[in-house]
């Protein structure tokens, strides 16, 4: 496939520790260059950054992006579309190089108008369902016009969402796991279950319901869990100031506590980490449970591909995600410790249902091919 596409990440700059999010986007990026398409990366520089701390991060990227033969794909810009200072701009593209290609996925929905209309086509990935169109509707997100609209939340769009549409036509895709780099890893009998999460966020009043992105809470509900199973499990938490308060919390209650950017600093220490856990436990923010959008972790894809049983919370109906094959989905306690039980009673069958999972659904080449070929099909409308 001939087709050059540039693609915008949700600034991973700003979380240069941050090896799942990286990961994101390279599970898009990998795609693409396996579907046969030139790729550039085009990062939206910080101009409240000092240049001396973007000198560094922009570094620190270009390594991380040189060991999967992207650092010279990497463009920068400014938030209006400006080229990046001089002292930058030796070793990258910019806005007027990254604009020459054929299509843009934007997977930050804070790319500006300015930047976007640049571009001949393009793509919007909302990987927030529920919550973008929230912000969009509250005025908290201004959306730069696209000429199409996807999103992983099943719901978003249809008449069993719980928000607006925002007068616009979206278009369900799952997520994308790049399988190659994310092979099946066997885990010792006695490695925990884990997850890598940010435990804090927002809340506020929407049409008479509160919208929380606090994960901690949902946590919370779920403290006594260990003394419920034989499993281990094991929470890798950005801690930071609030190291003291989640220790006190959870350690009493038999759940061990690793801070995050110790075992996820590199897209590479992320997915060893992930590979030697014997698989997932996770709950959801609040607002994915109180949305119902269906939405999945992309690091939950991670899980699967690695052939990881997943115990995750439930965030809505799905045609696609089983409750309790490979992915188990919870609602309480008593269902979230059966899931545990279940997996470690049949646990080789259940990795094998995890990376069939990951393999007949979330295979990036299929699913960013089947986008690309939606993002280019003529006369391809937006609106609702």
């Amino acid at each position: 496939m001939s087709l050059t596409v540039c693609l915008a990440p949700a600034n991973t700059m700003a979380y240069p520790n941050g090896g799942g999010h990286l990961w994101v986007y390279l599970q898009w990026a990998l795609a693409l260059r396996a579907l046969g398409c030139p790729v550039i990366w085009l990062e939206v520089l910080d101009p409240g950054k000092p240049l001396e701390a973007t000198k560094a991060n922009v570094a620190a990227l270009r390594d991380r992006l040189d060991r999967y033969g992207l650092a010279e794909s990497l463009a920068l810009c400014s938030p209006n579309g400006a080229p990046p200072p001089q002292d930058l701009a030796a070793r990258v593209l910019d806005l007027e190089a990254a604009a020459q290609a054929d299509l843009l996925i934007n997977l930050s929905h804070l790319l500006s108008a300015a930047v976007v209309r640049r571009f001949r086509r393009a793509a919007l990935v909302d990987t927030d369902p529920g919550l973008l169109q929230i912000w969009m509707t509250r005025g908290d997100v201004r959306l730069a016009p696209h000429d199409i609209y996807f999103t992983i939340g099943e719901t978003v769009g249809t008449p069993a969402a719980r928000f607006p549409h925002c007068g616009l036509r979206w278009h369900y895709t799952p997520p994308p796991v790049f399988l190659p780099e994310w092979p099946p890893a066997p885990a010792d009998s006695t490695a925990p279950y884990t997850t890598v999460t940010h435990w804090w966020g927002s809340r506020f009043e929407f049409q008479g319901r509160t919208i929380n992105e606090e994960k901690h809470v949902s946590f919370l509900d779920y403290k006594e869990l260990p003394s419920r199973t034989s499993a281990g499990l094991e929470l890798a938490v950005c801690l930071g100031e609030h190291d003291e308060q989640c220790r006190r919390l959870m350690e009493p209650a038999g759940w061990r506590l690793r801070e995050a950017w110790d075992v996820s600093s590199t897209p590479e220490a992320y997915r060893a980490y992930i590979q030697r856990s014997r698989g997932e436990f996770s709950c959801a923010k609040p607002a994915y449970v109180t949305l119902q959008t269906s939405w999945l972790s992309d690091r939950t894809l991670c899980y699967l591909a690695s052939g990881k049983p997943a115990i995750v919370q439930h965030t809505g109906p799905s045609r696609i995600l089983p409750d309790a094959e490979g992915l188990f989905r919870f609602r309480s306690l008593d269902e979230a410790a059966r899931a545990l039980a279940a997996a470690e009673a049949d646990y080789e069958r259940h990795c094998r249902l995890a990376r069939a999972l990951a393999e007949e659904h979330f295979d990036a080449r299929r699913v960013v091919g089947r986008v690309l070929e939606r993002a280019l099909e003529r006369g391809a409308r937006s609106a609702a």
